[in-house]
This record gives structure tokens, sequence and C-alpha cells, in this order.
């Protein structure tokens, strides 16, 4: 869809995908788990979801459509702003093109981590085995 509309099968940040196919998407994706966890299984999603949880969206089963006893835990990976850039361009993922093209325009959409008891906050400059412990504890608690 994306190589018809903006010419770049990899575009997942440009303002057309932002207002005209990101909330279809996570949508979808919040389908895929809903379905599961109706049947029982486990799920993991991996996205921003900075929206869903800007809005309060997704700490509400009701709000998602899922099972009501569904325990929510959200993992918020961190990295500052000028790292986050270096590994961007390290990496030289495709889906990365748009965001380092107009990176004044993609770090004032990054936000800080929202405060939230279903939220830990995990920086990724270093690894600190006792700070990823905490992390792995809030997700299986």
């Amino acid at each position: 869809m994306m190589k018809l509309t903006t010419n770049n099968p990899n575009d997942r940040d440009s303002p057309y995908y932002l207002e005209n196919i990101r909330d279809w998407e996570y949508s979808g994706l919040i389908d895929i788990a809903r379905e599961n966890l109706q049947i029982g299984v486990n799920v993991i999603l991996v996205g921003p979801f900075s929206k869903e949880i800007a809005s309060g969206k997704m700490f509400n089963p009701q709000a998602l459509g899922i099972p009501h006893e569904t325990s929510i835990r959200i993992a918020w990976i961190d990295l500052e702003l000028e790292e986050a850039r270096r590994r961007m361009e390290k990496r030289a993922d495709p889906r990365d093109e748009w965001k380092l093209q107009h990176w004044e325009q993609y770090a004032k959409r990054r936000t800080a981590l929202p405060k939230h008891p279903t939220i830990q906050g995990f920086d990724n400059l270093s690894f600190d085995e006792d700070q990823f412990g905490k992390l792995i504890d809030h997700l299986v608690s």
C-alpha cells in the first residue's frame, strides 16, 4: 500500500502514513491480538503504540475490545535521541530512511516515558542486568 501511495514501501513515518494508514495498521494488530486472547493464547505486541498509550486506550481492555480479564503490561524501551540516530544510521534499515531524512520532524514526535502502573521503562543506552530483570519481572507479573 505504501508503495502505491508514497512510492516508498518502507514508509512508516511520513505524514501521509501517520494520517491515513497508521491507525488501520495498529487496529489490525489489536484485532489479531483479540482473536488470540479469545482462544486463550498469550500475546506480545511490538510497536510504539504511543498514540494508544497517550489516549489511555492501551490500559483499558474494554476500549481495546479484548477480554476484560486480560493482564496488560507495557515495556517502554527508551534511548537518548542522538544515540537513536547513530544506531539508525548504523543499521541502515530502509524503514528508518524517512526518520533520518526528516530528523527534526521525527524528533518532535518522540515522547517521554508516561507514568502508569502498567508501564515499565528501560533505558537502552547500555545494558543493565538489574534493570532488565526488573523489566522482565514487570512483564510476567
